[in-house]
């Protein structure tokens, strides 16, 4: 006999299924099942290793856990080699016979060292965790269980069996495999990055997170630091690259437009480029949004495909349930089939449940992270854009607009990442469910098939409907709201003095209800799209000439379920793509925005010769633009010091951008040698410490620290300041005066020691004799500077003869250049300029040179010094006036003194009772009520509809047919109907109540901002209220009220479950009950953790929008110093930390998923083997009943609308929405902190009887006064009693933290008295509200302040006067001449910030605005600073004549402005030391006298 290598009777089907006993017979078990893992790991090992060997990720040291896997792994191949000796030694007879008996244990062993060679291969290659030994140790243990089962089996049953006693060794190897997969699975579970497969898929990883964030409340430091492959610095190193090569592509492809576009022949019209033009601009707005998804996808891309295959695994199991619930029911109607059939279905159906339910969460955890990838790659790419954009393509985009791209936008695409694979997977999920549904129901599937023909088009046209209304007009809207409220939180102080919080706050909400109008229209059509499906389970059924069953009935549903999911995923996927679309446009159109060009500005080392050059430039401020600078020839030689002089918009400042490169090169040519340092003309000044400031990113050398301070005057101030020089500066320099801000801008540029210097008149915003020490130990020929190339833009004409060069320009040209004596000898326009203007500046220059030429003047001179340099810097800020803190004090100052910003903190522990409160108070419980009853109606309807479905499933067949058919049908229609009714009633009533709930909310907080304090704004950073402003609100206006809904549904249709399988099997209440207490035991753990994270997660993207807000401001004065890569970095670092508590977020909702899940299996797993064990006693009816709606609790409704920006999609459970809900009133609890975090002064005062004229005099009366600027510090204002009369003129003066400008804060209540009162004509002005107080007095402030809009309503937001008032405001202000060139005259659009004016010219339309006001009292805080000497002549003029019957108040810097005055107040330490007139005080010679003498006026 040949021996036989293949046993015969591999398969035996009346062994195996068609039994009571079921087994796989002996030859199965001994081939099959121990050749299939060897196979896998054979033939996949090489391509593995192949893998391992390209990716190195270093060594890994032996470890207790890895020796005792070889021990464990050699053991197991050892009982391989044990058994093929026995065999071959005692059953040697039985080889002949089945030669594979033999070969099986060889091959097991080999394949076990093979596995213990890959332990060893990842080890050295650095894989802590592989998959592919996962599935191998996997499907060895599985293929033991077999005949591990039938050894079991025959023990019980005392059968030893002559083929049994050979393979004793499996049973052990089975319990050794087992061993080796748990080994397998012990890695550290924490972080992802070094957790096993099982860890991975399962979320256990996770777990400790969970209970830390249960035990304590987490803290950013509780949080692990991002995967290198999350961070900012990994992803947009690859990406910005290719997007700059896309950006060249869409250059290319717009330059070949553009040529195939312009006319060749000189006859064809003129009109033709510009239509050229705009189709080009078209093209390019459309490709560039293309573009950047596809640099997008390349990038992401192949992740996001790993996700895709996750989704279509999950539906391959979806569709499987339906199938083996077909089967179980057929069981249930089969009287003969064996139990263990009934077992086998509810355990695979238990199986695919959990399969599904594990691939859905792998790729909702996909697209998440690539969701969190794409965000911080697009904040990365705007942030980077936002610094090399130009001039005229920043004006078309607000800093508002910019902080909405980074916020909206960026959660559209992440919401795109989610919902893309809907869009084509809906459709095969739709005729895959058609299919089964023919397969089951016959022709009346059909009916089906035309509701899905009929609801499409209708879907289609309101998912149209919707993207229109939430993208063009909606978002629209968001973005003027968002953009009014920054330009508000930057000139708050200009509407708190002028009282306009009216009429902004109109404008706000005017756009509030435009967008919310548009929200509304949006959800109603979304309650429509609802209904349509709802209904759908009616037709489908109406055929009266089908019998129904249970299987046909229940197999139905259960699909019918699935189709609900893609049929209302669709209309939302399609809605999402679009608005994704639309967002790619706007971020491409951003990103593809002109930038500025390298070749503006030649730079070149620096050498001898001439430092600057540009000849016969020509410049623009855009492309398309007329000229601001035209015919410039210049050549400034190394060391020499530049002056530029000329009227105000004269191009002062624009020759400067030219020579940073800010400016469209038209023709010429410019270089600039060496590095450069810049000083704008409005000092822009970061949130941070006076040292950051200055030092600005350099390492600090002491000596040299301490002597630019010293050279800028910065001294004195820093004594001041509570903390010196480590003293936090608010936002744009809240807390800083003008003077000090600019002193600040200085000596950051000065530290830099770089080789030219642009100083943009740094000597406007100080006083004379300071603009003198700065001037001689700065700028002028002795100072720090001296060797440097400086080019000076001053009004200072005492600084002119000490310049090298002049040039003199007028409209954008340079009319006159030479030395000061050159241009004074030609006899031109300014020489003429000089005698008339320049005297007392002459006078004061030459009596500062005589007394520093004697030693008694020396003497006074230093000793007043640094009591005067920085005297007369005025603001209403609560720093420059602080006193300096007593030893005695210093003793108990607290570490964090100099800080100002109060971080926004995260609150701790659950959401509290009183938000829940807040926001259902809002809608009102009148609305609520009602709602929850027709919540409780429809759930009532839809159990009634299923159990009328499983009585009628449960009718006899009498005749081929049912009883009553027609009666059945009705009432089933009419179930229906109702509930689909329900539905829409349900959905309309919670969207209109969310709209309720969110004008309320966001009403509130605008109110509750725009009338906070001052001292609110200066501690809190403008990023943090826009926060509030765009994402939270956006939140409260979508996805609280979907979280509401979906929360609602859930509760009762979990209650509906419960009664229907308690209904089914009484006995399942043993079983749910338990289980409804491990769900509340599992969400107790995760709510803790993940409000902490929510809130922690919004805590840390305020700081985004603030640096974005700063870095956009200063893009010009950081491409000057050189400092892109270092903010670059910093917004990376910000970015990075709100990713570090985002992507936990987001893992804690999956993790919370998987657990959940797992329990709502279970449920289904009962129901199904508590059917099986009743099946004598229930009938198949009831049975179909209740596993179909087990079956929706664990996710009929996957990835159901609920929003992913709320940190996940929906998991079918109740305490899940639950949980979303908790997270999205996170956002009310965080609207309702800021609200109450400012007292509340009231704008008006319910029956005051102020008189419309008041005040008519114009007296004003100080009683003891006091006032201090934070509870602690010492008091600004002492004691002051003083008393101004009717049309008196009065000048206070002081150096820095005497008190000026508190007089001023104290007159507009901009602080409130500590002691004391003031009289305006005989009133308290606390007895007066403070929008009467405000809107009947003047201020004319230091820094002019515009907002975007009309010209006009810069001037009169009220619309209170007529256009001749305002024509004769503007031409008293000398800026009719400019208006009236303007092609819009007074509806010339001003830009954010005035930017398209010049300073002078914003100081010259405050001036307008006061004169327009003209009330009786005007207080004047160094208005004139930044106009040339002829302009503030002019203004003073005007001043003293337009103003004569009032009583005017002026903080001087210029003393020689208030020499006429009726009165001097000299301020000293927060009291008055001087007072009297000029006249007299200079007769007294006190400190007014020195103070004169030394601005060389006596």
């Amino acid at each position: 006999d040949n021996p036989s290598w293949f046993c015969r009777c591999h398969y035996d089907w009346n062994r195996t299924w068609y039994t009571a006993n079921p087994d796989l017979t002996q030859c199965f078990q001994n081939t099959v099942l121990v050749w299939v893992p060897c196979i896998y790991l054979w033939l996949l090992a090489p391509f593995y290793c192949l893998h391992l060997y390209c990716h190195d990720r270093g060594r890994i040291q032996m470890s207790c856990l890895c020796s005792s896997k070889m021990v464990l792994g050699f053991l197991l191949a050892s009982f391989g080699f044990v058994e093929f000796f026995y065999i071959l030694l005692e059953r040697s007879q039985e080889i002949h016979q089945h030669m594979v008996f033999l070969l099986s244990p060889i091959i097991r062993s080999m394949t076990v060292i093979l596995a213990l060679c890959i332990i060893q291969l990842e080890r050295m290659r650095g894989c802590r965790s592989s998959v592919f030994l996962f599935l191998f140790w996997v499907l060895a243990v599985v293929c033991s269980l077999v005949p591990l089962r039938a050894k079991i089996h025959a023990a019980l049953n005392h059968q030893p069996t002559a083929s049994a006693k050979p393979y004793f060794p499996k049973e052990r190897f089975t319990a050794k495999t087992t061993v080796s997969l748990v080994f397998n699975l012990l890695q550290n579970p924490c972080p992802v990055k070094d957790a096993s497969f099982l860890s991975k898929i399962l979320f256990w990883w996770f777990t400790g997170l969970v209970v830390k964030g249960y035990r304590t409340p987490l803290a950013a430091e509780d949080l692990w630091t991002l995967r290198k492959e999350d961070t900012s610095q990994q992803i947009l190193s690859e990406l910005h690259q290719d997007w700059t090569a896309e950006c060249a592509k869409i250059q290319k492809h717009q330059n070949h437009v553009g040529a195939s576009l312009t006319p060749k022949a000189s006859s064809v019209t003129v009109r033709l480029p510009d239509q050229a033009q705009l189709l080009r601009k078209l093209q390019k707005e459309q490709s560039s949004g293309f573009f950047l998804l596809r640099a997008l996808a390349r990038k992401f891309g192949p992740y996001f495909l790993t996700g895709t295959l996750c989704i279509i695994l999950h539906d391959c199991f979806m569709f499987a349930i339906p199938q083996v619930l077909s089967l179980l029911l057929a069981f249930m109607r089969d009287e003969d089939a064996p139990l263990w059939k009934g077992y086998f279905y509810a355990t695979l159906m238990f199986l695919l449940s959990c399969l599904q339910s594990l691939f859905n969460h792998q790729y909702m955890y996909t697209c998440f992270t690539v969701g969190m990838r794409v965000k911080t790659a697009v904040m990365g790419l705007v942030y980077r854009k936002s610094l090399v954009i130009n001039s005229a393509a920043r004006r078309t985009c607000t800093v508002g607009e910019i902080v909405n791209l980074v916020s909206a936008d960026t959660q559209k695409l992440m919401d795109f990442v989610v919902y893309f694979n809907a869009v084509w997977l809906a459709p095969i999920e739709i005729v895959l469910c058609l299919f089964f549904l023919w397969q089951h129901l016959g022709p009346s599937a059909l009916a089906g098939i035309a509701t899905v023909i009929l609801i499409f088009p209708l879907n289609g046209f309101i998912a149209k409907k919707r993207s229109k209304l939430q993208v063009t007009i909606q978002m629209k809207f968001m973005d003027g709201r968002i953009r009014l409220m920054n330009e508000i939180l930057n000139g708050i102080k200009i509407l708190k003095f002028y009282a306009w919080e009216k009429a902004f706050l109109e404008q706000v909400l005017g756009y509030r209800e435009k967008e919310l109008e548009a929200l509304k229209k949006s959800q109603i059509l979304y309650s429509i799209s609802i209904i349509s499906f709802a209904m759908f389970g009616v037709y489908v059924m109406l055929d009266d000439r089908n019998v129904l069953d249970a299987q046909k009935v229940f197999v139905s549903m259960a699909l019918i379920n699935i189709l609900k999911t893609p049929l209302s995923q669709l209309p939302f996927a399609i809605s999402t793509s679009m608005q994704a679309m639309v967002s790619l446009r706007r971020l491409g159109k951003y990103l593809c925005s002109e930038e500025l060009k390298v070749d503006n500005v030649s730079k070149s080392p620096l050498s001898s010769g001439r430092n600057v050059v540009i000849d016969n430039g020509t410049f623009s401020w855009s492309a398309d633009g007329p000229p601001c600078l035209k015919r410039i020839n210049i050549h400034v030689p190394r060391g020499s010091l530049v002056a530029v002089v000329g009227h105000v918009g004269s191009g002062k400042s624009s020759l400067l951008s030219a020579m940073l490169g800010e400016t469209e090169k038209r023709s010429g040519r410019v270089v600039v040698k060496g590095s450069v340092a810049y000083v704008p003309q409005q000092a822009w000044i970061q949130n941070a410490t006076v040292q950051d400031n200055v030092i600005f990113g350099r390492e600090k050398l002491k000596t040299w620290y301490h002597r630019v301070l010293e050279a800028c005057a910065l001294l004195p101030d820093l004594d001041i300041l509570p903390a010196g020089d480590a003293t936090e500066i608010g936002e744009k320099g809240l807390n800083l005066s003008g003077g000090q801000k600019q002193r600040v801008s200085l000596a950051r540029a000065v530290y830099r020691t770089a080789d030219v210097y642009l100083l943009d008149d740094p000597l406007s915003a100080v006083d004379a004799h300071v603009g003198q020490h700065i001037f001689d130990k700065v700028i002028g020929p002795k100072g720090v500077l001296r060797d440097k190339t400086r080019i000076l833009v001053t009004h200072g004409m005492s600084f002119l003869p000490q310049a090298d060069l002049i040039l003199v320009m007028v409209d954008g040209a340079i009319t006159e250049s030479g030395s000061y004596q050159e241009l004074l000898s030609r006899h031109g326009a300014f020489a003429d300029f000089i005698h008339t203007f320049a005297s007392t500046e002459r006078k004061e220059s030459a009596i500062q040179r005589e007394m520093c030429g004697t030693p008694s003047g020396f003497f006074i001179t230093l000793t007043f010094g640094s009591s005067t340099f920085s005297r007369g810097d005025t603001n209403n800020s609560n720093l420059q006036n602080m006193e300096p803190m007593s030893e005695a004090d210093q003793e108990q100052v607290p570490e964090d003194l100099g800080k100002l910003t109060v971080v926004d903190k995260a609150r701790t522990g659950r959401v509290k009772l009183e938000m829940y409160k807040k926001y259902f108070k809002t809608i009102s419980l009148a609305i609520i009520i009602p709602i929850v009853f027709l919540y409780a109606f429809q759930q009532g309807a839809s159990l009634t509809y299923n159990y009328w479905l499983s009585m009628w499933a449960d009718d006899p067949v009498v005749n081929g047919t049912q009883l009553d058919t027609d009666l059945k049908l009705t009432v089933f229609g009419a179930l229906g109907f109702a509930q689909g009714i329900a539905i829409f009633g349900t959905t309309v009533a919670i969207s209109l109540c969310g709209i309720i709930a969110s004008r309320h909310l966001h009403m509130d907080l605008l109110n509750n901002v725009l009338h906070s304090p001052m001292s609110f704004f200066e501690c809190t950073p403008s990023g943090n209220l826009l926060n509030r402003f765009a994402k939270e609100i956006d939140a409260i206006d979508c996805m609280v009220p979907d979280g509401l809904k979906m929360m609602l549904s859930y509760v009762f249709k979990l209650m509906e479950v419960c009664i229907i399988v308690m209904m089914a099997t009484p006995f399942a209440a043993v079983i749910i009950l338990p289980l409804a207490f491990l769900y509340a035991f599992v969400q107790s753990f995760y709510v803790a953790t993940s409000c902490q994270l929510r809130r922690l997660e919004a805590v840390s993207r305020s700081p985004i929008y603030t640096h974005f807000n700063e870095t956009v401001q200063g893009a010009g004065v950081i491409r000057a110093f050189g400092e892109q890569s270092r903010f670059i970095l910093q917004a990376n670092k910000r970015v990075d930390c709100n990713q570090t508590s985002y992507f936990p977020r987001f893992v804690a909702t999956r993790w919370l998923a998987v657990n959940l899940e797992f329990v709502g299996n279970v449920v289904v797993l009962a129901a199904a083997i508590l059917s099986v064990i009743g099946k004598n006693t229930l009938s198949p009816g009831i049975v179909g009943l209740a596993v179909s709606h087990s079956l929706q609790v664990r996710g009929s409704t996957y990835m159901h609308a609920s929003h992913s920006g709320s940190g996940g999609l929906s998991v079918p459970s109740s305490h899940f929405h639950t949980q979303q809900n908790r997270g999205n009133l996170l956002k009310v609890e965080s609207l309702s902190k800021k609200s109450k975090s400012t007292s509340l002064p009231w704008t008006f005062i319910e029956g005051s009887s102020l008189p419309l004229a008041w005040p008519q005099r114009g007296t004003i009366e100080f009683q003891d006064y006091g006032l201090q600027y934070r509870k602690g510090l010492e008091l600004a204002l002492k004691g002051i009693t003083l008393h101004i009369h009717e049309k008196e003129k009065v000048g206070i003066v002081g150096r820095t933290g005497a008190g000026k400008s508190s007089l001023a804060l104290g007159i507009f209540r901009i602080l409130e008295a500590a002691k004391g009162k003031i009289f305006v004509d005989g009133i308290n002005i606390e007895d007066i509200g403070l929008h009467d107080l405000r809107s009947r007095i003047t201020i004319i402030p230091q820094d002019p302040v515009l907002f975007s809009g009309s010209l006009r309503m810069n001037l009169d937001p009220f619309d209170t006067y007529t256009d001749e008032e305002v024509w004769s405001s503007l031409e008293l202000a000398h800026l009719k001449n400019f208006v009236s060139n303007l092609p819009d005259k007074l509806n010339h659009e001003c830009s954010e910030g005035g930017e398209n004016l010049s300073l002078g010219q914003r100081q010259l339309v405050c001036l307008a605005r006061a004169l327009l006001r003209k009330t009786k009292i005007l207080v004047l805080d160094e208005a004139t600073a930044a106009v040339d000497l002829e302009t503030d002549t002019l203004i003073q003029s005007t001043i003293r004549t337009q103003f004569e019957d009032c009583t005017v108040l002026t903080i001087a810097h210029r003393l020689n402005t208030i020499m006429d005055y009726t009165r001097v107040i000299v301020m000293d330490r927060g009291h008055i030391s001087e007072m009297d007139s000029p006249a007299n005080l200079i007769a007294q010679r006190g400190q007014f006298y020195r103070m004169c003498r030394e601005a060389g006026l006596v």
